[in-house]
């Protein structure tokens, strides 16, 4: 048993609540949990409200497996303990005395929590270690309308999470929302593999410099492939030669310092997702969108993003991978799944943190954005989809992820929705 079950008991109620004793015989009367107190250190619980032998108590609670634990965490040094009014354990073992000797009441939960509840509680936590996730034989069985309720919940939790990085990103470039909108879009045209390694060389420029050169495509491509020093190697290609030469003259004129940028990794990915393609894929979206931002943010529905991002790279690229080895010519566009994961990584959290940034509520406008995208295709959403999970859009996927990572990995199935279904599920009403 762990102590936040316990909490988890205290913070909803889920005992047995008339006829309340202490352990010293006196009754109890239970007016207000207080607040649970989740991150700060002190007590479990202030401003709880409480009657012990018809005296009214207003303090807070603490909340422990055994009474002792008081002791082992060496509470009886700590004045942030000195307001408690009642001790919550599952089982008493020792009395628990004040500074000034009188007793702290305690309440043994064990006398009040239905056999039920503790049922259902050792089904979730039981081997564990060898379940996908907690809950994997019970989810199937969990209705759709409990799990989609969670699902919005989550998406908008991750976007809050996401939010983070943007917001980091606004207070060193001076709320310039383009020069993040670059950023942002940088990491992530480098996805999961490359994505730390193609921001190391946004965060090298200053987005003043690519505003300069992006007149000039040749330009721009001198400006991303130098900074992330592609073109070091000789090869006898008129192209390159003219790179090299530009970057040559932009390293000069920008004072341009790629240390600290991160190589680029190519193992293990599929050539359309090689860094030299994405950067002459970025290079392009420069070249014709100018203020690219205001474009992003007044935009009215997904057709139009697919328009906007669906560009190509320029010729040499066409019939390339990399700088040294010619391939079968075919164009590079941008795609339609590769655009879906733009959208879901990086407009989409932009545009929930801009709007809310002008006091705008964009919750309604950011779900009819996201629901029109198809769910993504990875190993989480594929075993979840096999557990009978809604998967109808990009939303549930992104819900699901959040789930997996911040919850199921981490055992966190009291602060989940499903895993409070699964434990009132079973238990009789309070």
């Amino acid at each position: 048993m762990k102590e936040d079950f316990l909490q988890y008991l205290w913070k909803f109620k889920k005992f047995e609540l008339c006829n309340l004793k202490t352990t010293q015989n006196e009754d109890l009367i239970l007016h207000h949990v207080g607040v649970h107190n989740i991150n700060n250190s002190g007590p479990d619980f202030f401003d709880a409200r409480v009657s012990i032998n018809g005296q009214k108590w207003a303090g807070n609670v603490e909340v422990h497996i055994k009474s002792n634990d008081w002791y082992v965490h060496n509470h009886e040094n700590d004045s942030s303990y000195d307001n408690v009014i009642l001790h919550v354990v599952w089982e008493d073992t020792v009395q628990i005395f004040r500074n000034d000797n009188s007793i702290i009441p305690t309440l043994q939960l064990k006398d009040y929590v239905e056999p039920e509840l503790l049922v259902q509680y050792n089904m979730l936590f039981e081997d564990r270690a060898r379940r996908w996730i907690p809950c994997e034989k019970q989810l199937p069985d969990v209705s759709e309308f409990i799990i989609s309720n969670w699902q919005e919940r989550l998406y908008f939790e991750r976007l809050e999470q996401k939010s983070i990085l943007i917001l980091e990103l606004l207070r060193k470039s001076s709320n310039n929302w383009e020069a993040v909108l670059f950023k942002l879009l940088f990491k992530n045209f480098g996805l999961k593999v490359n994505g730390e390694a193609f921001l190391s060389v946004a965060n090298s420029l200053d987005f003043s410099e690519v505003r300069k050169c992006s007149q000039s495509l040749i330009q721009l491509e001198a400006l991303f492939f130098g900074q992330s020093g592609l073109l070091e190697s000789k090869v006898p290609h008129e192209y390159v030669v003219n790179l090299q030469k530009e970057y040559s003259y932009l390293k000069t004129k920008f004072g341009l310092d790629p240390r600290g940028v991160i190589p680029f990794q190519f193992f293990r990915l599929r050539p359309p997702n090689f860094p030299t393609v994405r950067l002459a894929q970025l290079a392009m979206l420069y070249f014709k969108n100018d203020q690219l931002f205001s474009k992003v943010i007044h935009v009215n529905n997904i057709q139009e993003y697919y328009d906007l991002f669906k560009v190509n790279t320029s010729e040499f690229w066409e019939s390339h991978y990399t700088f040294g080895k010619e391939s079968k010519k075919t164009k590079k566009n941008i795609t339609k799944s590769f655009i879906d994961l733009l959208l879901i990584n990086t407009i989409i959290p932009i545009r929930f943190i801009y709007a809310k940034n002008r006091g705008i509520h964009p919750e309604e406008d950011i779900l009819s954005l996201i629901s029109q995208l198809s769910y993504e295709k990875n190993n989480i959403i594929d075993k979840f989809i096999t557990l009978k999970t809604p998967m109808n859009n990009a939303l549930h996927s992104q819900a699901m992820i959040q789930l997996k990572n911040e919850y199921c990995d981490e055992h966190g199935c009291l602060r989940c929705q499903i895993g409070n279904y699964l434990l009132d599920k079973e238990c009789k009403p309070v």
